[in-house]
């Protein structure tokens, strides 16, 4: 009887301790994946106002950016988290490329040499964080250098990841191909842009931290 009545509390501290957690997300990925739309997707639809800024130029954002005491629920669940945009990782950062689209080449040079702080900052934050979702575009291919760096700094440090293929909406999108370059991990296939599967990703995260 005795040992009925403790797995009994056992089981209800468990289960108040899992209604409610607050973890460290970082949204990690290479530049243009959609880190931010996404963050802004979530942030509007748990909070209702925007993270940061978009462009279609790569390295939009150069520095780590953050909001705090967000909450999604399901059900009895609630998962309590700081939201972690992170700048994208890349191996190289050519202030030419800036350049090629259209920005003169004093703030081009500015723009790379910030881009390339934000890259070291963002792998710094890997110590920091308690979970990752890494944002693909599922419009290119995964097997690049960039993504296989991301996945094995993350594997080298035991950080419970979530590989979200973003921009499904896009004609060449193929989350197959996330899939079978990375099988070690959970897929889901999204539009941040267009808010398409966000409820699969909120009860990913869901079981990613239970």
């Amino acid at each position: 009887m005795l040992d009925a009545v403790q797995q009994f509390i056992k089981k209800v501290f468990h289960d108040m301790f899992r209604k409610k957690r607050h973890v460290k997300l970082g949204l990690y990925g290479p530049p243009n994946g959609g880190k931010t739309t996404l963050a802004n997707r979530i942030c509007k639809d748990w909070i209702g106002e925007e993270m940061g800024k978009v462009s279609p130029i790569e390295h939009e954002t150069r520095e780590i950016q953050i909001k705090e005491h967000i909450s999604i629920k399901s059900g009895h669940r609630e998962l309590s988290f700081n939201l972690i945009d992170t700048p994208g990782i890349a191996t190289k950062i050519d202030y030419e490329n800036f350049m090629k689209k259209g920005i003169p080449i004093k703030e081009a040079k500015k723009r790379a040499k910030e881009a390339t702080k934000g890259v070291i900052e963002a792998i710094k934050w890997l110590d920091e964080v308690d979970v990752v979702i890494v944002v693909l575009d599922v419009s290119k291919d995964p097997y690049s250098q960039v993504n296989i760096t991301i996945i094995g700094n993350l594997q080298a440090r035991d950080i419970p990841v979530l590989l979200v293929a973003n921009k499904i909406d896009l004609r060449k999108a193929d989350v197959k191909k996330v899939q079978a370059a990375f099988p070690q991990y959970d897929v889901i296939g999204i539009s941040a842009k267009k808010g398409t599967n966000m409820d699969q990703l909120y009860e990913a995260l869901f079981v990613l931290t239970a």
